[in-house]
């Protein structure tokens, strides 16, 4: 594991990460991330929204599902302004 943290192809890319650089790479990554986040907090407002009426469970699972519908183009809108920002 050790080998695979140090080499430089990952260290470039992990830079680029924390630098905001924006590839195609980094995006993904973004997205991935963003994705989630997003299932997460999508879970908990499930389960303090309807989790009385529909059960703790179902109403995350929900939540979880339903998050990302919308998160992720709003990302993806996000990523194109700023990715059309840097090249002025």
């Amino acid at each position: 594991m050790r080998d695979i943290l140090t080499t430089q192809n990952v260290i470039n890319f992990i830079t680029s990460l924390a630098d905001g650089d924006l590839n195609l790479a980094t995006e993904f990554v973004w997205i991935i991330i963003a994705t989630a986040l997003s299932m997460i907090g999508g879970a908990i407002g499930g389960m303090l929204l309807a989790g009385k009426d529909i059960g703790y469970q179902f109403s995350a699972m929900l939540g979880a599902l339903f998050a990302p519908a919308g998160v992720i183009p709003a990302i993806l809108l996000g990523l194109v302004v700023l990715n059309w920002l840097t090249n002025y």
